[in-house]
């Protein structure tokens, strides 16, 4: 029903069920290489890509970028994509996306959540690990968030009733909620994980919540080897910020926008989203994301850290199959960061720039 891909790193299962995400089918070219869809990003995305372009032709990684401009479009009122960018990211089935910004004033909806209902990115993987060498005030954090992507408060339903009242729809629906909780439970198996925690706020929302939970149970009697709890996002929050060592054993699952408060809060655990990887999961195709910002104020000044972008790379890596590349790539990362503030980047507290930060990954491979 699943395998395991590395017991170490960030990861994403492979999973062999057709209707379980991140199965990656893709072919090596004649050349031995894969082709992966690189998505740049604004601000500071085009800095940390190519630092990530450097490390990997550094490493002999086998993979072949295929940069896409996704400059959104505007039609009949709907934000859209370019085809050539659909067509490359359904042609390669992973691609590696940089941060994103919305275009402001123009009515673009956000192009994140444009990325994952084009691609039906139903499930955002967010693993948040303590960097050894890189201290904060949490120690021995490892905590992995599953969130679901495509509904919730997000579903983007909203109307203003009168002038000084709006009303926004919260969507919850059970083919996505079973979606994303099965995917939880396969995922807790595959990584030797085998207890799967259920966020929510039914005892307020509970209809909508209640259809979450009350679908999480109906699954978990088909994983009867995977211990199933519940518990208040409140509850949760604040359990986690006291002690993050409760969750080392367990995989969290919620719904769209707990998920995003969350996931956010674990980073905050091991210094920031700078330093976290993260994945969007979809049917066929899957993108590795750094989750921050663009940064434009700091953009081409060479202050950007391209940790987080990197570590998705990685956990990119392991849901091809490319296990030693990732470990190699990741290795490489975590003892620069540890090595000092030298080779930290500004938001680390260093004083590195981006090139040498870059430079020195590249001698540590």
């Amino acid at each position: 029903m699943f395998r395991q891909v590395t017991k170490r790193g960030f990861q994403v299962p492979r999973l062999t069920r057709s209707y379980i995400a991140g199965q990656f089918t893709g072919q090596k070219k004649a050349n031995g290489k894969y082709t992966v869809t690189l998505i740049e990003g604004d601000g500071i995305g085009v800095e940390i890509s190519q630092s990530v372009k450097d490390i990997y032709a550094a490493a002999d990684i086998p993979i072949e970028w295929e940069p896409v401009d996704v400059t959104p479009l505007l039609i009949d009122g709907k934000t859209t994509l370019p085809q050539p960018a659909i067509d490359s990211v359904n042609r390669n089935l992973v691609a590696l996306k940089g941060p994103l910004a919305t275009p402001v004033g123009k009515g673009h909806t956000s192009m994140n959540l444009t990325l994952r209902r084009t691609f039906n990115l139903f499930a955002n993987v967010r693993p948040c690990k303590s960097i050894v060498g890189y201290d904060t005030p949490y120690e021995n954090v490892d905590t992995v968030l599953i969130r679901e992507n495509t509904e919730g408060e997000y579903s983007g339903i909203e109307h203003t009733i009168v002038p000084g009242v709006v009303q926004s729809i919260k969507l919850i629906t059970k083919p996505a909620s079973e979606k994303v909780i099965r995917y939880a439970f396969e995922y807790a198996k595959s990584i030797n994980k085998p207890h799967v925690l259920v966020v929510h706020k039914a005892s307020i929302m509970k209809l909508s919540d209640g259809l979450f939970v009350s679908t999480a149970k109906e699954i978990g009697k088909e994983y009867p080897d995977v211990k199933l709890d519940y518990e208040l996002l409140d509850n949760t929050s604040l359990k986690l910020t006291a002690d993050p060592s409760d969750y080392k054993d367990v995989v969290m699952v919620m719904p769209n926008l707990y998920g995003d408060i969350m996931s956010d809060l674990s980073s905050g655990l091991i210094g920031g989203l700078g330093l976290t990887p993260s994945g969007n999961m979809g049917n066929k195709v899957s993108i590795f994301e750094a989750v921050h910002g663009s940064a434009p104020d700091i953009a081409g000044k060479g202050l950007a850290n391209p940790t987080a972008l990197l570590l998705s790379s990685c956990m990119m890596l392991r849901h091809m199959s490319l296990n030693a590349e990732a470990d190699r790539i990741e290795s490489a990362v975590l003892k620069t960061i540890a090595s000092g503030p030298e080779n930290r980047t500004g938001d680390l507290g260093g004083s590195s720039s981006t090139s040498n930060f870059t430079k020195q990954v590249i001698a540590n491979l």
